[in-house]
């Protein structure tokens, strides 16, 4: 599904930086994976390289054999809303919409009709325990309610690939527990592929596999 080869990002400035060098990967449909690394190194540039946000140096992303780095930002745009999903540290839930209305941007972004989109926004929040919650408001929530919500926004428009960054930093272990299951649950149930991108070695244990961020590029970590 997901294919990288020789990827390289540098930031030009005062200071040249060069973050990513030489990064491969391959990544297949139903995979999760976890992508470690020292704080700095690049992980959440590899996610924004991946999601079309970021273009790289060089090197090629190939997503379901279209090569990403030939698209304009129109196309990246539009393939980015029909295929992929986002789960962020910061939840970036908006505090003024319902929980069911926060759920459905996906979906209204890609202008699934309306009866079609409260449907499938209800079974979502009820395949995230939030059956019944979706006249709620955001500052109801706990903080392990708000990821589930934005979990429940990232999958629902039934994305290809999903893309999380640290989506456990802000939670209580136990809650960082159940996020990550319910996380996993879903990617497989929909045979997604994922990218969790994290610093934490509890979430890494729940991947299919680990992989090392390093200044060389890639390496398995198990």
């Amino acid at each position: 599904m997901l294919v990288l080869e020789q990827l390289s990002k540098t930031y030009e400035g005062a200071r040249r930086r060069s973050v990513l060098r030489g990064v491969n990967l391959v990544l297949g449909a139903g995979e999760y994976i976890a992508v470690m690394g020292e704080s700095g190194i690049g992980k959440s540039t590899l996610l924004n390289l991946i999601a079309g946000l970021d273009r790289p140096d060089a090197g090629s992303i190939r997503f379901d054999g279209v090569d990403l780095t030939g698209l304009d930002d129109d196309a990246l745009t539009g393939l980015r809303r029909a295929h992929m999903g986002f789960v962020f540290q910061a939840f970036h839930i908006l505090p003024y919409l319902s929980l069911a209305q926060n759920v459905a941007l996906p979906l209204l972004l890609n202008q699934v009709a309306e009866h079609v989109a409260a449907a499938r926004t209800r079974a979502m929040l009820a395949a995230v325990g939030l059956e019944g919650r979706e006249a709620s408001m955001p500052r109801e929530l706990s903080g392990g309610e708000l990821q589930r919500v934005a979990i429940a926004r990232a999958l629902v428009h039934s994305p290809r690939l999903l893309l999380a960054d640290e989506p456990t930093g802000n939670l209580d272990p136990e809650s960082a527990a159940q996020v990550l299951s319910l996380l996993r649950e879903q990617v497989k149930t929909r045979n997604a592929a994922c990218v969790l991108v994290t610093h934490s070695q509890a979430a890494a244990a729940t991947a299919d596999r680990v992989v090392i961020l390093t200044a060389q590029g890639l390496r398995e970590g198990r």
